[in-house]
């Protein structure tokens, strides 16, 4: 079994979330008493923050490629990026080390493909749903077609995103919010809706969509614990 490392503290909630579902993933996946060996760095998530609020992409980068110079000195075999947003600046990361990255739009973009899926919507953090980076990824390498909120829905998705869910706050108020931002999506045509946040996993789920819902921290995790298998 190889060394999942793992970038964390984006926020800290999520990267619980994607510990337990690592672990979870591989006992499923070993039996026994099996977990999976990872190693993790987290970084400071209000440097983080205020650094994005500036859209200092360069300096977000460097932060993101020191933290994987020290995944790779502590011995792991695989970077896995815990945040949708900060994919940004995935080529810092892969100019800096020498290990394998997994991107976590392959998973979904291949998840999205496998269950039938053309026209797909994203819920994310402003940058996730407004900077190409994501969607052009998603149309490039997997031929779909992605639809985003519009201003004013795109406003409310990423202020319960930093305002609540990063302090862990679950509000049902926020829940309904993103129920009817994913009910318009639909009569756009979406077949299916990305949880494009790892922070969106803790408002909502399969029960709460009116769109089959596609996780990408669920499936991030799943295709980490498969790699670190083979």
């Amino acid at each position: 079994m190889k060394t999942i490392g793992l970038i964390g503290g984006m926020s800290w909630e999520s990267s619980a979330e994607y510990y337990r579902m690592i672990n979870r993933h591989s006992k499923a996946l070993h039996g026994g008493h099996h977990n999976a060996k990872s190693v993790l760095v987290t970084v400071d998530f209000a440097e983080i923050e205020a650094l994005q609020r500036a859209q200092d992409w360069v300096a977000l980068g460097e932060r993101m490629a020191d933290a994987a110079r020290q995944l790779e000195a502590a011995g792991a075999d695989l970077v896995v990026l815990t945040t949708n947003t900060m994919h940004r600046v995935h080529g810092a990361i892969e100019a800096a080390v020498a290990l394998p990255f997994l991107h976590i739009a392959d998973p979904t973009g291949a998840a999205l493909r496998a269950a039938g899926v053309e026209r797909v919507a994203l819920l994310g953090t402003r940058y996730t749903m407004e900077l190409p980076f994501y969607a052009e990824r998603l149309r490039d390498k997997f031929d779909l077609d992605v639809l985003v909120p519009d201003e004013a829905a795109r406003n409310d998705v990423h202020r319960i995103i930093y305002d609540e869910l990063c302090h862990g706050v679950i509000d049902a108020a926020s829940r309904a919010i993103y129920v009817a931002i994913i009910d318009e999506l639909a009569k756009r045509g979406a077949q299916a809706v990305i949880l494009g946040c790892t922070e969106i996993t803790l408002l909502i789920g399969a029960d709460d969509s009116p769109l089959p819902v596609f996780d990408t921290t669920a499936l991030h995790a799943m295709a980490a614990v498969e790699w670190a298998a083979r």
